[in-house]
């Protein structure tokens, strides 16, 4: 019988025996992600990026996600909830000396970009400290920012009833680098009051599951390579 790849679903014998064996774990966040997508949605994102990942090889283990994130860049709107850098640094410095234990490698794969730079330097203490450990951020080339296009239509992929598409609207457009300053001194509220950055205008779920290909082969062959730089980053 195929023994399931979740962590969870795992007894400690099944454990026991020492084998090559790599835990992935997702981290994302709970936020805002516009009027039209869930709170969830990068812990969504990253923990089916991991899963689709595993499906064929039985050396990889999926933990359950870490759901909160630095998201101070989203106090303005409710339903955020965020555990800041340094604590999500504790929290993830402390899960790889864990698995350190049992776990040959461990990958973070990250799905909420605030919170860089703290997963690389996370992972980076725990190499530092001798653990063969390293990161994958889960983005799109030349996607939007946020609860735009991009993250509309991986959700409409991934689960199509979440998705209030009547409610989506477009927010701001501007580039991130336009945005940065703004989004520095009042957070994404000053920049866009409905949250979204980006426009989900004419997203659909066979964008999503192209771009969850693309992220997902990605991740395959950064994993079959196993090239983690100083940084942690596999390369």
């Amino acid at each position: 019988m195929t023994q399931s790849r979740r962590l969870g679903e795992r007894t400690w014998t099944d454990l026991a025996e020492p084998e090559g064996r790599t835990l992935i774990i997702p981290v994302g966040s709970m936020e805002q992600h516009g009027p039209h997508l869930p709170l969830d949605t990068d812990a969504r994102i990253a923990a089916a990026v991991a899963r689709r990942v595993a499906v064929d090889d039985p050396s990889i283990l999926l933990a359950p996600p870490v759901a909160y994130g630095a998201s101070g860049e989203h106090e303005g709107f409710p339903g955020t909830l965020s555990i800041g850098h340094d604590a999500l640094r504790a929290v993830l410095v402390e899960l790889g000396r864990s698995a350190g234990g049992w776990a040959t490698r461990l990958l973070f794969v990250n799905g909420h970009g605030g919170n860089l730079p703290t997963v690389p330097e996370a992972a980076a203490q725990l190499r530092v400290e001798g653990r063969d450990v390293a990161w994958f951020g889960c983005t799109v080339p030349g996607g939007d920012a946020h609860a735009g296009h991009t993250e509309t239509s991986i959700m409409l992929a991934l689960d199509a009833p979440l998705v209030r598409e009547d409610a989506a609207e477009a927010g701001n457009t501007a580039s991130l680098r336009e945005l940065l300053p703004t989004l520095v001194r009042g957070g994404v509220a000053a920049a866009s009051p409905n949250g979204v950055l980006g426009d989900p205008y004419g997203a659909s779920a066979a964008q999503g599951e192209m771009f969850l290909a693309g992220m997902v082969g990605q991740l395959r062959e950064k994993l079959s390579r196993w090239e983690p730089d100083e940084r942690g980053r596999l390369a």
